[in-house]
Order: C-alpha cells, then sequence, then structure tokens
C-alpha cells in the first residue's frame, strides 16, 4: 500500500509540475464552471447529507460554503438517459434509445443542436470533459477503433476530451482523447462486439478462476476479462490501451488538474465525469479496506479525496475565488449492480439513500433525489435550499447567466431556474416528471407515480421498483421516504396529478 501511496502522489505532484509555469494567470470576466458528476451516488452517501458512517471532509467544505439542495433531482433513475438530459436540456424520454447504452453505441446527443457544453463555447469559454461519457460514439454500433472515433465529445460542444466510452464494466476498457484511443498499437487493433464472442480473449464464465473480482449471478458481468475482473460485452486486441481499474481515477484527476492549469485568456467549463462508485468498484490501493464499508465506501472515500485535489488545483492556480463548483450524480445508489465487492456485506447500518425510500433503477426518490451542491461564495450564499430543481435546468440556466440566446426548438424542458440555482430565490420548478421504473410527476411538494406493470422489487439489485398496478399520491413535505400512499384519500388531486403528467408526455405538453 505504500508504494502505491507513493506512486498516487507521485502522479499528482507530477501534474502539479506540468501546470506550475501557469499559475496566478487568472480570467479576469466571468467565471469558470466546474460540474464534478459522480455516479450512482446516494442521497445518503455523503456526510453532508446524513451519512454517519462515512466521512466526506471536502465535499463538505462545498456544502459548507456553497448552497445545498434538498430536492434536487436527475431525470431518470439510471445514468445515459440523466446524463442526456444534463446535455441537450430534453427529457430523455422524449427520444427513442437513450436507454443505458451498450459500449459500442452510436452518439445520441444531437449535433445540430446546442448543447450544455456549446452554451459555454457560444460564450466564449474553453471547454472540457474528462471521465465517463456514456452517450455514444461514432454514426453506428459498428466503428473503427482505431482510428478517429466521431461524431463525440468533441462535436457536440467540447474544445477537449478524455474519457472513456461508456462505463467501466463495459467493453472496450480504454481512453478516448480527442476521437482516438490513447496509447494504441495499430500493430494490436481493437474489435468489440456485444453479440457474440470474438477473438480468444479469456471469459468470466469459462475462467472464474482468472477473477479477482467475483461476478455475481445473472449480471452479465462474465465476458470478456480485464484487470482480472469480468466486463460486459467481448473485446480482443488493444492490450497496451487498456487502463487498469485502480490507476483509472487517479489519471482522469491528472487531465482535469492539466485542463485546469493550462495558460489560458478565455474562463473554463470543465465536466469532470467520476466513475465512482459505479461498478466494478476497485479502488486505487490506497483507499482499498479504508471505509471499512466495502470497496463501494472506499471509493467514495477516493471520491472526496479527488475533490480535494481539484479544490488545491484551483487554489494554487489562482482560479479558487473565480470557479463556480457544481457537485451531483447521475442517478442513485445501488449495492449489488454485478459483483460481490462488500457493499451488501459490510453495509455495516449505513443508508446510502438516506431516509428516501428505492435506489438506482426505482421510480421511488432516491432513484433520482440526489446530492446538488452549488459552490461560488462570490454570489451564491451558502444555506440550504429546499426549492424543486432538476438537472435538464442546467442549460436554459446557464444560457440565461451568460446571455447566450438558445436557438428556438433547440431546447424543449430546460427551464431557466437561475435564480434559484445561484440561491437568489426560494422559488424553483412548479412541476417535474420523472422516469425510472414508471413515469411520476412531482408537483411542488405532491408526487403521483402512474400505475404501471412490473416486480415490486428487483431480485438482482434488491431494489423496490415502485411498480404498481394501483396509481400512487405521496406528500413528500411529511412523508419523503413515500411509506403513505394519499391516492385514496386524494382522489380529486391524484386525477389531477395524472391528467397533468399525461398531457406532458403526450408530447403536446410543456413544463
Amino acid at each position: 500500500m505504500n508504494r502505491f501511496f507513493g506512486y498516487a502522489i507521485g502522479l499528482v505532484c507530477f501534474s502539479w509540475m506540468a501546470v506550475l509555469p501557469v499559475f496566478g494567470q487568472q480570467n479576469a470576466g466571468r467565471p469558470n464552471v466546474l460540474v464534478i458528476y459522480t455516479d450512482d451516488l446516494g442521497y445518503g452517501d455523503l456526510s453532508c447529507y446524513g451519512a454517519v458512517k462515512l466521512h466526506t471532509p471536502n465535499i463538505d467544505r462545498l456544502a459548507k460554503n456553497g448552497l445545498r439542495f434538498t430536492r434536487a433531482y436527475t431525470t431518470s433513475a439510471t445514468c445515459t438517459p440523466s446524463r442526456y438530459a444534463l446535455m441537450t436540456g430534453q427529457y430523455p424520454w422524449r427520444k427513442s434509445g437513450t436507454g443505458v447504452l451498450p459500449g459500442d453505441a452510436a452518439l445520441i446527443v444531437p449535433t445540430d443542436r446546442i448543447s450544455l457544453a456549446g452554451v459555454f463555447k457560444k460564450a466564449g469559454y474553453r471547454t472540457g470533459i474528462v471521465g465517463k461519457w456514456h452517450l455514444g460514439l461514432g454514426t453506428a454500433v459498428t466503428k473503427d477503433w482505431n482510428g478517429e472515433i466521431k461524431p463525440g465529445p468533441n462535436e457536440v460542444g467540447f474544445d477537449y476530451s478524455f474519457i472513456f466510452p461508456a462505463t467501466a464494466d463495459r467493453v472496450p476498457t480504454v481512453f478516448v482523447e480527442n476521437n482516438r484511443v490513447v496509447a494504441l498499437d495499430p500493430a494490436d487493433p481493437i474489435e468489440v462486439s456485444y453479440k457474440e464472442k470474438i477473438g480468444d480473449e479469456p471469459t468470466g464464465k469459462e475462467h472464474p478462476h482468472l477473477l479477482k473480482m467475483k461476478a455475481s449471478p445473472n449480471h452479465g458481468h462474465d465476458q470478456t476479462i480485464v484487470n482480472g475482473i469480468g466486463r460486459i460485452g467481448y473485446m480482443k486486441g488493444g492490450k497496451t490501451a487498456r487502463w487498469t481499474d485502480e490507476e483509472m481515477p487517479l489519471t482522469f484527476l491528472l487531465k482535469a488538474q492539466e485542463f485546469i492549469g493550462l495558460d489560458s485568456k478565455e474562463p473554463f467549463f470543465l465536466f469532470y465525469s467520476l466513475t465512482e462508485p459505479h461498478v466494478p468498484r476497485m479502488p486505487s490501493t490506497m483507499f482499498k479496506g479504508k471505509s471499512g464499508l466495502g470497496f463501494r465506501g472506499d471509493a467514495i472515500l477516493q471520491i472526496d479525496w479527488a475533490v480535494g485535489e481539484i479544490l488545491k488545483a484551483l487554489e494554487q492556480s489562482g482560479q479558487a475565488e473565480n470557479t463556480l463548483i457544481i457537485f451531483s450524480s447521475d442517478n442513485g445508489p445501488v449495492l449489488d449492480d454485478g459483483y460481490v465487492d462488500g457493499a451488501v456485506t459490510q453495509l455495516n447500518g449505513h443508508t446510502p439513500g438516506g431516509e428516501l425510500r428505492g435506489g438506482k433503477y426505482s421510480i421511488f426518490e432516491a432513484g433520482m433525489r440526489v446530492p446538488f451542491i452549488v459552490y461560488y461564495p462570490k454570489l451564491v450564499k451558502a444555506g440550504i435550499s429546499d426549492v424543486l430543481f432538476s438537472q435538464v435546468d442546467l442549460l436554459a440556466s446557464f444560457a440565461n447567466f451568460l446571455g447566450v440566446k438558445i436557438p428556438s426548438g433547440d431546447v424543449a424542458d430546460s427551464q431557466n431556474q437561475w435564480a434559484a440555482l445561484s440561491g437568489r430565490s426560494a422559488k424553483g420548478r412548479t412541476s417535474l416528471v420523472l422516469h425510472g421504473a414508471s413515469y411520476s410527476l412531482v408537483q411542488d411538494n405532491w408526487k403521483y407515480i402512474a400505475p404501471s406493470k412490473g416486480p415490486a422489487v428487483y431480485q438482482l439489485t434488491n431494489i423496490e421498483s415502485g411498480h404498481s398496478e394501483q396509481a400512487q399520491l405521496y406528500d413528500l413535505s411529511a412523508d419523503p421516504g413515500e411509506r403513505v400512499n394519499l391516492a385514496e384519500k386524494y382522489p380529486q388531486k391524484m386525477k389531477e396529478l395524472a391528467a397533468a403528467l399525461k398531457l406532458l408526455t403526450s408530447g403536446n405538453g410543456k413544463q
């Protein structure tokens, strides 16, 4: 562990040496904007949101000196649709093909419409994304991974991109920088298939003895083995380009630090998209066993450490006071999502969703109500906000703040909520459509869940789905845990919300 700790610190120190010559050069105009976006982090996973078993001091620092939202939502209970909404300002269910994507999917973000990154680019910002993408690459599933892979992030508004294509549990397990796979040997080309096995790579199903992390039954993480971990999908080639799980987050951190430290007269927009605590949870060695809650807890401590390192980068570059930071997650928590990693057996009383019901994949609150912190002391007054806010509104809100005109028809559902986002108003959205196991409408403090068919509990993940053939109505102000169904007690309210949801999801209604 000590040897790896020295390596990690050396890696970070190397990044400082790379950017030291430009420290002190600041943009004197509009603020830099940094979005730190985690993956599967729950409402109750941070100490600033009530976690007792986990201590997250760096994120707590943002919350203490920033605005902590208690009713901020993603649009969806899984990652691809939530990220699509954030990037496009459109509810993902309005467009087919926006569900959780395989690793070889084509790009689903339109290149002919403005995106969140495009808003900043129009405003004269230097734009970058580092980390998880999972919104597809190229124009088709069949693509050449050994040349220029486009369109991708660079074609939807990002000047710089350093990503992996999908999720850490899906092939290809490679970094892609500005449309090209990093460290690829032309003599060892990459091939990817999600339909059938290709090549002679060992799989987790055929060679379980090769695994350093056991896969949970029936989740599909038993195909090509990379770094001793079974993945979803089949891959051959690209041996020199494959990352290892323990060093991958450190590489993303290094690239984010380098982007922050670049000598530039323009302000920057950086979307720093962490993969933690998504599976496979294989944290850097210096964090293994540190939380006492299995690798999932260790990965959350790694997130907090990375946030601290990013804050140091801003401070040492003289940009801390002129950087607006947003911290959030793409959906709610899940424990067993495909690997045996201690998340279930070492939970030790920790409640990833806090007082909320459900989790990832669920229409209940824990699926989509997530941590959301805005930090910018120059403008945003520290405190707690209980306004209704959605990540789909970031596009229109920043466009308003930066004076960027959005072309008519480009953004269907994003609302200008800058006043609420900056803490200048106690009023946010009046209503919000949520999508998980079914459809739901949150209006003021009421939540209506439409009837749907399906299992009440997803057996693989042991998460309550919210499926019910009976309509559900909850008063979130009195019952955020959604324990008391008030549909029979308030039939008129239920009918009112059901009609409003039907109108909004019909394609004719707008919020």
